[in-house]
């Protein structure tokens, strides 16, 4: 990792600390408004318990690539003004966020950031992030770099017809984690599971992450194994009692449609389902938008300088980590 050099005046950059985080939320917050109402979009709902848990797990993982930048405070103390994390899961870097509060853009503390976190000059690892379409700018920072935008990532919401949900795969039923492997002695259940959704991922996405299955678990998802003939596994996939679906992963393209419409089924929230659904995965895309959802806003743009997954069948829980 590469030590961060002087930037802007007044600023330094640190290691993230507990702390920093809900100051770290409302730059992205700040950060998300400032360029998102010259395109027209409402501003930022914010909602930063869930945001501030998915900070902590970023920094607990890759602590050594979840920076701050600040400045002192009139008050005293230090005043968050932009941050920035990657995770790094195999031979995959992958950058999560980078957020820059309005008022400290274009002094150069982004590209400051992005370079302390970046991979060496003599790392092999690819290298990938997710952006907005709607902001030009980190594109063509990424761009430069290699990483590319290859993918469209679809956002639908809504709420879906029940009826015209599409079904789960003949032959595939759904097992909730808490059922799968029951019945084995000691603790072989629980790393029964951990071994199918590791070789699920590896199948999938490229690479196996336990750490943030352990996350998702931690933060209330509910989880189903999706189990073919014999009962061999076939694919995964998480959805919120507030109606976030994914991660979800398929040992194939034309299994994807049917866990996404189950896990649909499963639950009723209080608002709309909302599913970040990659372009590539084209049936999972039509059959959602049969039942009823919708694409809402910019598409998010999955980028890398080498490919590292099979995104006709996985579906991101969030953009910021894969």
């Amino acid at each position: 990792m590469r030590r961060p050099q002087p930037a802007s005046p007044g600023v330094h950059v640190r290691a993230a600390r507990t702390e920093d985080l809900p100051a770290c939320a409302e730059v992205w917050r700040a950060a998300l408004d400032g360029y998102g109402t010259r395109v027209g979009r409402p501003p930022t709902v914010a909602a930063p318990a869930p945001l501030v848990a998915l900070l902590e797990h970023l920094r607990t993982t890759d602590g050594e690539r979840f920076l701050v930048a600040v400045r002192p405070a009139p008050a005293g103390g230090e005043r968050v003004v932009a941050f920035t994390s990657a995770v790094r899961r195999a031979d995959v870097w992958f950058l999560a966020m980078l957020f820059v509060h309005p008022d400290e853009q274009a002094r150069g503390i982004g590209r400051r950031l992005l370079d302390a976190v970046l991979p060496a000059g003599d790392d092999v690892a690819r290298r990938g992030t997710c952006t907005d379409a709607a902001q030009p700018v980190s594109n063509g920072i990424y761009a430069r770099l290699g990483i590319v935008p290859r993918v469209p990532v679809l956002e639908l919401v809504g709420r879906p017809d029940p009826a015209r949900l599409p079904a789960l795969s003949a032959g595939v039923r759904a097992v909730p984690f808490e059922a799968h492997g029951l019945g084995a002695a000691g603790d072989a259940g629980p790393r029964r599971l951990a071994a199918v959704l590791d070789a699920l991922d590896r199948g999938a996405l490229g690479y196996a992450h336990p750490e943030d299955h352990a996350f998702l678990a931690s933060s209330g998802r509910l989880g189903y194994v999706y189990e073919g003939a014999g009962g061999a596994p076939v694919g995964y996939g998480y959805v919120s009692a507030a109606g976030r679906v994914g991660p979800a992963a398929a040992a194939g393209e034309d299994l994807l449609p049917g866990i996404l419409g189950h896990l649909l089924g499963v639950v009723q929230p209080a608002g709309v389902f909302s599913a970040w659904v990659p372009g590539a995965a084209g049936p999972a895309v039509a059959a959602l938008l049969e039942a009823g959802l919708r694409v809402e806003d910019f598409p998010a743009l999955l980028c890398w300088d080498r490919p590292f997954g099979d995104f006709s069948r996985y579906v991101p829980g969030t953009l910021a980590l894969l």
